[in-house]
């Protein structure tokens, strides 16, 4: 098998929520071997080692670099998962909270004003008060596992925000995540509020980046090991320790870059459909198209460039439930299979027989028959300190999976160990497990992997909750499935349109309305009982379908949508294969202004700034110092050999009339540094 690519094989690794997928790739021969295996979030390292297991052999030592991906952070984000974080504003207004839905998404997590902050043209508006700092990092420290601090005007000069993050991590040894570093455009709260999101995945990164190293290190692999960014590129191991805020949306974009290389369009929409998210992204010329302004994740709009992913929380995993408004809904939170939680805990099957018995016997199903909830990961000792009710539902759920019904069964403290439950799911350390569009395809015969009669239960359970009676050539069982996967096809197709439409539209397919209903719907073939109008949609380019179950549901997407399918070879590890094909790319912005006496010209720097009475000169130190900057970064991330751009905008303000001379208003240097990764020996 290694014969013939001796030397020249690239491992990739990609770690969804639901599978970690390993493959082997030649630069030539293209997928070797692959596997999967299921992610195991109690110990990564399992599931990674078990993937890894099925696709080396004797011979891996010829491999000379290893790529990661991951969808864990887009999967936090949609779910509302992530470590407790303090914020720390530095010289913002006190209404911040109001804007960008900054104080929604910091939900219970503390966050402390402290005097400080820029203006504009990187002045200091008031001093650094240090010792506010100190005593609020000293203060929130112990119920915290990371800081996000986020400065006014940062992106002009972000000294605050490195003293304060220095100060942090001299003080705790925990992770500090500025804003300033994820993105130099202006609006504060955004800022602010991509630092508190990223802040809070970090903890999550770093255990699965040392899963894998440790992985590796016990199979004597020793190549380097690259992680994907969310833009496709591609960063050391010890970069993205460093600073792992970057990879959010690295599954999706490695599934963009690879379901690139593996079906050759130059013009798609390419869908990956996992067991958490559905991620959608337009490839135009080759390339996939960046989100300059900000990647939205779960409801939430950050300022992290990205390749631009229209993310839907919907997955062969999500929970199927009943929404008083729409009906039968798929998602958006991932759950575990029933029928792949009987494989784990093959008792389960025992107890979903029961209610099952017993809902025939009442001729009712309560709402929380064939739902359970499971621990996910290990509770660490001191960060993770539980309330007294979520101490409660945690020793309960010690020893194997527990019904809702029975967790809930006291009546008079439902409510509240619900809301315990809720928190713990929320932190990442218990699941719920419930009826899936993975059951239903399991009861429909598309797929067999776990346990079938789980499923049939599950659906057994809905189909009475629905008074769903069935027909002789029918099982209820089967409509109510049916009924789910027509539903995820819907879904699915709203998503794509959305998608494919621009920004400002697709919230209006994403809600429930009149529009929706009686054009998005129906033209994705939804019934419009006594309607005289039919609708038809055409997408125009080629829908590219990758995950691992593409091959269910996207056949009917495409009919409905009238377009062209792709499914290549390989397209449930496109992932992985997108891990080992990018290159390390990185990019330095230098903003010049004039000065607001108009004697000068300020260069801001990522480390301050430096003021020049020419505007020449202060652009040629600029694109010097930007060209330096970027090489270092590159080589620093891992680029063997790196070649760099650097490009000059000047921003002029054109007057009306020949009177008075054009105005320059200040410059944008980009400099780009892009470059294969270095290769193991």
């Amino acid at each position: 098998m290694y014969n013939s690519v001796l030397m020249s094989l690239l491992l990739g690794i990609d770690t969804g929520g639901t599978y970690t997928d390993a493959v082997l790739y030649h630069e030539q021969e293209g997928v070797i071997a692959s596997a999967k295996a299921l992610t195991t979030k109690h110990n990564l390292a399992v599931g990674i080692q078990e993937a890894l297991e099925k696709v080396l052999q004797p011979g891996h030592d010829a491999i000379s670099l290893v790529s990661l991906s991951t969808t864990l952070a887009t999967n936090a984000i949609v779910e509302g998962q992530g470590c407790p974080i303090c914020l720390l504003l530095i010289g913002y207004p006190p209404d911040a909270l109001e804007m960008a839905e900054l104080g929604k998404a910091l939900g219970s997590d503390p966050v402390v004003f402290i005097t400080g902050g820029h203006t504009l043209h990187g002045d200091e508006q008031a001093p650094l008060d240090l010792h506010a700092a100190r005593s609020a990092i000293l203060e929130h420290a112990p119920q915290v596992e990371a800081f996000a601090v986020s400065g006014y005007f940062a992106v002009h000069n972000p000294t605050h925000e490195l003293r304060v993050r220095e100060l942090a991590r001299q003080l705790t040894g925990k992770p500090v995540t500025c804003g300033h570093e994820l993105t130099s455009n202006l609006h504060a709260p955004r800022r602010a509020l991509t630092a508190a999101l990223n802040a809070r995945l970090i903890p999550f990164l770093q255990q699965l980046i040392l899963s894998v190293q440790q992985t590796l290190a016990q199979k004597g692999i020793r190549a380097p090991l690259m992680v994907v960014k969310g833009d496709g590129s591609l960063v050391n191991a010890q970069t993205a320790l460093e600073k792992p805020v970057e990879t959010i949306l690295s599954g999706p974009a490695a599934s963009v870059v690879g379901a690139r290389q593996l079906a050759g369009e130059q013009q798609a929409l390419v869908v990956d459909m996992g067991g958490t998210t559905t991620d959608i992204a337009l490839l135009n010329n080759g390339q996939p198209a960046l989100s300059r302004d900000g990647a939205r994740v779960g409801g939430w709009h950050t300022m992290v460039e990205a390749v631009a992913v229209h993310t839907s929380g919907l997955g062969g995993d999500s929970e199927v439930r009943w929404d008083e408004r729409e009906g039968l809904v798929v998602g958006p939170q991932r759950v575990v299979p029933l029928s792949l939680l009987a494989v784990q805990y093959p008792a389960i099957l025992n107890t979903l027989g029961v209610q099952q018995r017993q809902a025939a016997y009442d001729r009712r199903v309560g709402s929380y028959a064939g739902r359970f909830a499971l621990r996910q990961r290990a509770l660490a000792d001191a960060a993770n300190s539980l309330e007294a009710d979520e101490l409660e539902i945690w020793q309960q759920l010690e020893r194997a999976p527990q019904p809702l019904e029975y967790l809930y069964a006291d009546r008079t403290r439902g409510l509240w160990l619900q809301r315990a439950l809720d928190r713990l799911v929320r932190r990442g350390l218990a699941v719920y497990a419930a009826f899936t569009p993975s059951d239903a395809a399991h009861v429909l015969g598309y797929q067999n992997t776990w346990l079938v009669d789980a499923a049939r239960l599950g659906a057994e359970l809905w189909a009475r909750r629905l008074a769903i009676s069935g027909e002789k050539d029918t099982p209820a069982i089967m409509e109510f499935s049916q009924r789910v996967f027509e539903q995820v096809s819907l879904q699915l197709g709203r998503a794509a349109l959305g998608a494919a439409l621009s920004p400002a539209a697709a919230p209006v397919i994403d809600r429930p309305g009149p529009l929706r209903q009686l054009f998005i719907d129906r033209a994705l073939g939804k019934d419009g009982e006594g309607s005289l109008v039919d609708v038809a949609l055409t997408l125009k380019n080629p829908l590219v379908a990758v995950g691992a179950p593409a091959e269910t549901y996207f056949p009917a997407v495409a009919q409905r949508l009238h377009t062209r399918l792709v499914l290549p070879a390989h397209a449930g590890v496109a992932n992985a294969v997108g891990a080992v094909v990018g290159s390390v790319v990185q990019s330095v912005r230098l903003q010049i202004r004039r000065m607001p006496d108009w004697q000068g010209f300020r260069l801001h720097l990522p480390d301050g700034v430096r003021d020049f009475e020419d505007v020449e000169a202060a652009a040629a130190f600029a694109e010097q110092e930007a060209a330096r900057i970027v090489v270092e970064h590159a080589r620093r991330a891992g680029a063997a050999s790196p070649e760099v751009q650097v490009q000059r905008h000047d921003q002029i303000y054109h007057t009306d009339t020949g009177a008075w001379e054009d105005i320059y208003l200040g410059s944008e240097i980009t400099a780009t540094a892009v470059g294969r990764p270095v290769l193991g020996s």
